[in-house]
């Protein structure tokens, strides 16, 4: 394997898989369970944000360089580690990507209904419409870098200015990043899960897999590539989080039903309303994108029909998720489920990725840094305990 040249085309590969990732986890489920949360615990929700990304962090650089240097899919790993894991693991990546679509093709009518009053069941039908575009090219990959990379600029300009209006108190933000009044589980599982769950943990390495970017030799470029796609997530949540809290901080009370949009209208009129619109739709799409492509990579490798027709597998992903959307409708409630459930995968993807990092018939003669183990290993047990007692809350929040 030849070390990647530091060219346009292996930089915009490496972006694109940093904005792959980043995207998936900035997506209207984050935006939903942000501001749901924020308004619910106020400044308090400064430290589930800096908890999750913390977490997420390290989740992300010990699967990212596992799947970099064993040139393995996270399903071919799993099997690896244990004959037959990995049609478990990729069950339940499926799984998990399938109820994060369903809320994206959600929030991606709730975004064009807001933008032009268009009726939900036919915005989502047209947002499935858009994501299946992109995949109809021979050169999806190309396209689907250049939507997320784009539209996830156009996401983060758009909500610092919404931020800057809403004039939110960050130092109370701040101090209570660090020393809350009270320590929300539930609120901790469901953005981890927004941030690393599931699919998102997976889709950055695996389109680094598809673009041929592997290997010990290649392993900086890959960690910078996760440390952009980390950084892009973290600015973009503390931002959109800042501007919820000074919403909520002047005494509004946001509607259950869509309060990333009430939050946006009280801080910047109808405007900002509009803005909002325009904001969810682009985190959407680009989730859209970002889950289908990733849940199908999952499948590829283990059924030789998904991968001669991956293109089609992907598209057929993108319209059961808008027909069950249609058929089921709650799309804010749906999002902020699909989070906590994915929450819930991290602990058992993530601990096959760190018993395959010892193993030398996976990894070769690389030595995995002890620091990201160890610390990957606290991830698998805090996520597994936050997850356990967060039960009893996703219980609820389903009926």
């Amino acid at each position: 394997m030849k070390r990647v040249d530091d060219n346009k085309k292996s930089l915009s590969v490496l972006i694109g898989a940093a904005f792959l990732m980043a995207t998936s986890a900035i997506g209207p489920g984050f935006m939903t369970q942000t501001a749901a949360f924020t308004d619910q615990f106020r400044a308090d929700f400064a430290f589930v944000i800096v908890a999750s990304v913390v977490l997420s962090y390290i989740a992300q650089l010990n699967v990212w360089t596992i799947i970099a240097v064993s040139k393995l899919r996270g399903q071919d790993i799993a099997n690896r580690v244990l004959p037959g894991l990995g049609y478990f693991v990729a069950f339940l990546v499926a799984l998990g990507g399938l109820a994060f679509n369903i809320g994206n093709i959600g929030g991606a009518a709730l975004g064009i209904n807001v933008m032009i009053g268009l009726d939900t069941n036919i915005a989502a039908v047209l947002s499935a419409v858009l994501g299946v575009i992109v995949f109809i090219s021979h050169k999806a990959t190309k396209a689907m870098d250049a939507v997320t990379k784009y539209l996830g600029i156009l996401m983060l300009l758009l909500i610092a200015y919404v931020t800057v209006v809403a004039a939110p108190p960050v130092g109370t933000a701040i101090k209570h990043s660090v020393l809350p009044l009270k320590y929300e589980w539930l609120a901790t599982i469901t953005l981890l899960g927004g941030t690393v769950g599931g699919y998102i943990t997976f889709s950055g390495g695996h389109r680094l897999i598809d673009a041929g970017i592997v290997g010990e030799e290649n392993l900086s470029q890959v960690r910078r590539s996760a440390t952009l796609g980390m950084g892009v997530t973290t600015l973009v949540r503390v931002l959109f989080f800042l501007a919820v809290l000074g919403v909520v901080m002047q005494g509004y009370t946001l509607d259950a039903g869509n309060p990333a949009a009430d939050a946006f209208r009280f801080a910047a009129g109808e405007i900002g309303y509009r803005i909002f619109g325009l904001v969810f739709f682009c985190a959407a799409i680009t989730s859209v994108v970002g889950a289908a492509y990733t849940s199908v990579s999952f499948l590829k490798t283990l059924f030789k029909t998904v991968g001669r027709h991956e293109n089609l597998w992907i598209i057929g992903f993108i319209i059961a998720s808008a027909v069950i959307l249609v058929l089921i409708g709650k799309p804010a409630m749906l999002l902020i489920v699909a989070g906590s459930l994915n929450g819930l995968i991290l602990p058992v993807t993530l601990a096959v990725m760190l018993i395959a990092a010892k193993r030398k018939d996976i990894m070769g003669e690389y030595k995995h840094s002890p620091i990201l183990l160890w610390s990957g290993w606290a991830v698998v047990a805090i996520s597994a305990y936050i997850g356990y007692i967060s039960l009893q809350g996703i219980l609820k929040l389903i009926q």
